[in-house]
């Protein structure tokens, strides 16, 4: 009897370790771009650089399903890395609290 897959066991695959390299863009405190392969800009949007602007390099890191990342879901991150090639990290969004008075 031939066993069929389904997607459960597809989810249940683990992703392998996967090294990457972090880049800070000088144009947007806090926003960063993941790239599965160092310095490989060539492979991206034109427009996500014209936006990002000129990279620069804040550390290499090697991601895998038990590390956490602090704001970022490490299993999406990884995903894109697999699929895109690389992944960008928005900056948080920042919610003013404005005192009533009360």
């Amino acid at each position: 009897m031939q066993h069929q897959s389904n997607e459960s066991d597809t989810n249940s695959q683990k992703i392998g370790p996967i090294a990457c390299w972090i880049y800070r863009s000088p144009r947007q405190e806090q926003m960063y771009l993941y790239l599965i392969e160092k310095e490989r800009f060539d492979r991206l949007p034109a427009e996500l650089m014209r936006h990002f602007g000129t990279p620069s390099l804040v550390m290499e890191l090697t991601l895998h399903p038990g590390r956490k990342l602090a704001r970022e879901d490490t299993a999406s991150v990884m995903r894109n890395l697999k699929e895109r090639g690389y992944h960008l990290q928005m900056p948080p969004k920042i919610e003013v609290e404005l005192n009533r008075g009360d």
